[in-house]
């Protein structure tokens, strides 16, 4: 039951069947490489986090109920989780880039405004915002697709504002590996660099995707993903494969009902997913846990230690855990630092004992 932490987002969906513009991907394979970022080589700005990726509108059925034209996509959600972690860590600045169309309600900009998120980089284009329907069944492990319209995503060209070239974390979601380059190019971290990747950019574009990978400083994947770069079945293998095979620093791995597996240099993490008895809808559980990661990792300064990374990732779980029990962004939005203090507190308990 990959819902836990590992969902597809509606980005990650559409994916799998559609890729944006070829013109505008032939023309981004021409970026000129940067190397990985060094920590501290940058005099930045004051954007701490960076996320890049979709907005859109879904219609989600589940075994409990519907909902039509709900706010969601890669970039809503992990900005909303990263936005949530901002105030609970009193940051600076977490911004999204993306595309909508001339549909895109003021209601839905007004609650990612009101939730602290910087608008700068999203571009309003003439059409309308992509579209994503589909369900889920039974466990709810994976989304049915039912309709996608790309609409003006499918143009997608990426803009970082100046005040946002340089992040403390730079976050490129599931996006194809040369719009993520193109990011990366236009804003290298002062910290780190993170992408979130899906199996179709392995199938259809395997070599640029692993240059990508070796750009950033730490990966986000799941486990049938590594598997498939690896083409091995046993996970510990394949992992250790990947990230020799990427150079990634850091590699961490969504394992859904099992939860996450993380290597480090200094060893590695392996944590449980949170239990939830009442799943509603599992769409953006993934983003909401890298636009977590990406927030409690920007509060840091220097090399990313083991401790750090198991803090981030046992709070990545938690707001994820949330995300799943109400339908789009519901439980993001009206998520209070009481309630998520509580349930970190249990699953640390969970996780640690008395």
């Amino acid at each position: 039951m990959d819902w836990m932490i590992s969902a597809c987002s509606v980005s990650q969906m559409i994916q799998k069947i559609l890729c944006p513009s070829l013109i505008l991907l032939e023309a981004l394979d021409t970026f000129d490489p940067v190397p990985k970022n060094e920590v501290g080589g940058i005099i930045g700005r004051d954007m701490d986090v960076l996320i890049v990726g979709s907005l859109a509108y879904d219609s989600v059925q589940s075994p409990e109920g519907s909902v039509d034209e709900e706010l969601g996509g890669s970039a809503t959600y992990a900005g909303l989780a990263a936005a949530f972690h901002r105030r609970r860590l009193s940051l600076d600045s977490v911004g999204i880039v993306g595309v909508v169309g001339t549909d895109f309600a003021q209601s839905d900009r007004d609650q990612l405004e009101s939730a602290g998120l910087d608008l700068s980089g999203l571009e309003t284009v003439e059409g309308e915002t992509f579209r994503w329907r589909g369900s889920y069944h039974g466990s709810m492990a994976e989304a049915e697709t039912h309709e996608t319209h790309l609409n003006v995503f499918e143009h997608f060209q990426p803009l970082v504002p100046d005040h946002a070239t340089a992040p403390i974390i730079t976050f490129c979601g599931n996006l194809h590996p040369a719009i993520q380059a193109d990011v990366l190019n236009q804003a290298p971290p002062k910290r780190l660099s993170m992408l979130d990747s899906m199996n179709l950019w392995i199938e259809i574009s395997r070599d640029a995707l692993i240059d990508v990978m070796r750009r950033v400083d730490l990966v986000i994947i799941n486990d049938g993903e590594v598997r498939m770069l690896a083409d091995d079945d046993n996970l510990v293998r394949a992992a250790a494969a990947v990230r020799t095979m990427v150079d990634a620093t850091y590699l961490v791995i969504k394992r859904g009902e099992h939860g996450v597996l993380a290597l480090h240099p200094e060893g590695m993490i392996s944590l449980p997913a949170y239990p939830v008895s009442d799943v509603v809808d599992p769409t953006g559980c993934g983003d909401t846990f890298a636009g977590t990661i990406a927030s409690c990792l920007s509060q840091g300064d220097g090399p990313l230690g083991l401790e750090e990374l198991r803090t981030a990732l046992e709070a990545a779980t938690v707001t994820a855990s949330f995300t799943l029990e109400a339908f789009g962004t519901m439980s993001l939005t009206s998520l209070e630092q009481p309630a998520f203090d509580s349930r970190l507190a249990m699953y640390r308990l969970i996780i640690h004992g008395a």
